[in-house]
This record gives C-alpha cells, sequence and structure tokens, in this order.
C-alpha cells in the first residue's frame, strides 16, 4: 500500500504547485465550501491510485487544492462510507494519501442528527470527543511497521484546532456548540430505542462516518479537529419520519454558513498556525 500512496500524493503535487498543510474532509451540509476556493485544482478519487469512487448523493469524490480564506488548503469533497460495503481501509485510504501528500491538520465534517437537547436543526457542534459503534476498527489487520499499532485515542481532538473552529465561529456570529460524536455502520438510521441507549452513553450527535478517519489520522500524527451540522433530530426526538431527502434539502440550507464558517476557520489557522503549533508543544 506505502507505494500507491506514494504515487497517489504525486498525482495531487502534479496538479498544483501549492503545499497545503491543513485539509478538510467536506461531508454532507458543507460540499458549498468547494465552490468558495480559489486558485483550484481538481483531482478526482479515481484519478488516483488505490482509491475507492463514493457511491452516496451529495459526495462527489475528489479532491480540491487551493485557497480558502488566505490558507493553502487540500479539500476532500464527498467521502466513502462503510455502509457501501467498502472496507476500513477504504474508507480510510483518502486519509493516508493525505498524510503522504503532506498534510499536518484535518478538519473533518459531517452530517449528523441530534440527540442532545440543546441540539437543533441547523446548529454546528464542535466534536470534542466521540463514541465508535461502528463494530470495526480501521487499524485492525496486518501492522504497519512504521506505525504505531496501539495509538492513544485519550484526545482525539485538538484543543487548538477545536479553539480555532470557536473564535471562527464567534468572528461570523454563529453560535458553535460542543459534544461527543457516535458513529454507527448505517445505512438504516438508528431506533429511537438505540438513540435513548446511545443518550445514556453519553453521545450527544451520530452519523455514519468520521471516526474511522479520526483513528488512522491520530495513527498518521496529524491533528484532528471535528466539525458536525445537525440536519436532523435523531429517531424518535422529532414528529416525522427521517429520511436521506431530508439530510439532503437540510444540508443545503445549512450551505452557506457552513462555507462561512469554514472560510473564517481557515483564515483563522492561516493567521494563527504557528502560534497553535507553538501551543500544541507546550
Amino acid at each position: 500500500m506505502q507505494s500507491q500512496l506514494q504515487e497517489a500524493a504525486a498525482v495531487l503535487r502534479t496538479a498544483t504547485s501549492l503545499q497545503p498543510r491543513l485539509a478538510i474532509v467536506l461531508g454532507s451540509a458543507f460540499g458549498q465550501v468547494a465552490e468558495v476556493v480559489t486558485d483550484a485544482k481538481r483531482v478526482g478519487f479515481t484519478d488516483l491510485p488505490g482509491c475507492a469512487k463514493p457511491g452516496v448523493d451529495g459526495h462527489a469524490g475528489q479532491f480540491i487544492i487551493g485557497r480558502l480564506g488566505g490558507a493553502e488548503v487540500l479539500l476532500q469533497a464527498g467521502r466513502l462510507h462503510y455502509y457501501e460495503g467498502h472496507s476500513m481501509a477504504k474508507v480510510t485510504y483518502p486519509i493516508r494519501v493525505m498524510a503522504a501528500f503532506g498534510i499536518e491538520k484535518l478538519l473533518l465534517t459531517n452530517a449528523a442528527g441530534g440527540i442532545a437537547e440543546d441540539l437543533t436543526v441547523g446548529d454546528f457542534m464542535r466534536i470534542t470527543d466521540h463514541i465508535n459503534l461502528m463494530g470495526d476498527n480501521p487499524l485492525r489487520g496486518i501492522a504497519t511497521a512504521t506505525l504505531p499499532r496501539f495509538v492513544d485515542m485519550s484526545i482525539a481532538y485538538s484543543e487548538p484546532l477545536g479553539q480555532a473552529l470557536g473564535q471562527a465561529a464567534a468572528d461570523c456570529g454563529i453560535e458553535l456548540k460542543s459534544g461527543v460524536f457516535a458513529a454507527v455502520p448505517g445505512p438504516s438510521y438508528e431506533t429511537p430505542a438505540e438513540i435513548r441507549a446511545f443518550a445514556s452513553l453519553g453521545a450527544d450527535a451520530i452519523a455514519m462516518s468520521t471516526v474511522p478517519e479520526t483513528i488512522v489520522a491520530r495513527q498518521l500524527g496529524l491533528e484532528v479537529a471535528g466539525l458536525s451540522c445537525i440536519t436532523n433530530a435523531a429517531a424518535g426526538l422529532a414528529q416525522s419520519a427521517i429520511s436521506h431527502e431530508e439530510v439532503l434539502q437540510q444540508s443545503c440550507r445549512s450551505g452557506s454558513q457552513a462555507a462561512k464558517l469554514l472560510t473564517s476557520f481557515c483564515e483563522f489557522v492561516a493567521t494563527n498556525g504557528t502560534q497553535m503549533n507553538a501551543d500544541d508543544q507546550d
């Protein structure tokens, strides 16, 4: 796999002269961010050795390298999902490509169902911790000699990057909430009984992604931040049934706010990157 990763990274380097150190995975509700990137160069997943193509509406399946908020950035527009039948290795392969390309900081975004009482549709939630309910782990299998097998997840989400999200939200006049994110395999939505159980475990929001990518990113030594857009109330907490169409519709409604928030985040990281690194080393 290492040779494929280097080949894939080389494809990205060939596409641009930029050398971003920040990457953002654009989940549902964050797709409009791709429209405001300048100097953009696009590389499809299928152009990268070893990378599969997403098969879910709202997930384009391409890398976009350009500038956002003054920062050089690598955007992953769309993601691969475990419920599509991909292995965890395939789902997280783009994260390994990012690391091979030279990425050091990673923001993972998603559309999520709100569980906590203080979360309403349209809210943004900074992920402070997670619960892996997917029944699998992307590090399972043959160990890579140059990487740790037993990865410490006690601080999975970077506090400096989380503070950057908070400052970016404040600068935009957006209320940023925070909470614990739970990941399930999908593709069926949860039952009301499951949501009650997950709430008792401490979950504030829930979706079908992000956690595998966080685990691999931490294995690779990347700083990680997580951001959810609450696009629906979790099962049993709303008056109507949950549907993917509802999620996509709310994602569109939240798109402009998401683009504003992530642009501000990139601007903050570009301005304060050196100081953030120094804080991380304390």
